[in-house]
């Protein structure tokens, strides 16, 4: 593992509207955590919901994870309680960063808060100018990211969906969506298209 005073920590989003922002995250979480790094992932808008990244991140001395959101939000029925949870990650996420314990820190879904609303672009870009410990690499995921998030970024890619499964009318696959399974059995799944519910056992 490189030492942090020869590291230059960079700044990745990932946003557009096509698949693929939290599992390309995902995937550089597990080769960090591979290669010795200490990772921190805060999830803003997925929640207490069992799910397979989660499962495996729980291998890992080296990986911290938090979901911390209140669901998908999509037609909110709650802004304000969808605001006050926003802010709430928010704050745990500068701690996290201030605290300098993390080589890697993944804002997973951060990007969707701003495009809403809920946290300004500027709050966050001027967060990571000033406070982000220059050998610390930082990756903000979600649709809508902020024009002053981009700005500050090393690197921004945009998914663009060319062609997605759902729309040839196949459900989301385990390991393949994000996809969550409940006490009762009901697995509910989130794609960059589409949430349903579908019995787990289908």
């Amino acid at each position: 593992m490189k030492e942090r005073d020869r590291r230059n920590g960079v700044v990745l989003v990932h946003t557009g509207e096509g698949k693929g922002k939290s599992s390309s995250a995902i995937g550089m979480v597990f080769r960090a955590a591979g290669w010795g790094l200490k990772v921190c992932v805060i999830q803003f808008i997925k929640g207490q919901w069992q799910t397979g990244e989660q499962k495996a991140a729980a291998q890992f001395d080296n990986i911290e994870w938090h979901a911390l959101g209140d669901g998908f939000t999509w037609d909110t029925k709650n802004p304000e309680q969808d605001i006050k949870t926003s802010q709430e990650i928010w704050r745990f996420s500068q701690e996290k960063i201030s605290s300098e314990d993390f080589d890697l820190v993944v804002l997973d879904e951060i990007n969707y808060c701003s495009s809403y609303g809920w946290i300004t672009g500027k709050e966050i870009a001027d967060f990571i100018t000033a406070k982000r410990p220059p050998w610390m690499h930082l990756v903000l995921t979600g649709r809508g990211a902020a024009e002053e998030v981009i700005t500050v970024a090393h690197t921004v890619s945009e998914m663009q969906a060319v062609k997605h499964a759902f729309d040839q009318g196949i459900m989301a696959e385990q390991g393949i969506e994000f996809y969550t399974i409940d006490a009762d059995g009901k697995a509910t799944f989130f794609s960059s298209m589409s949430t349903d519910v579908i019995n787990a056992n289908h």
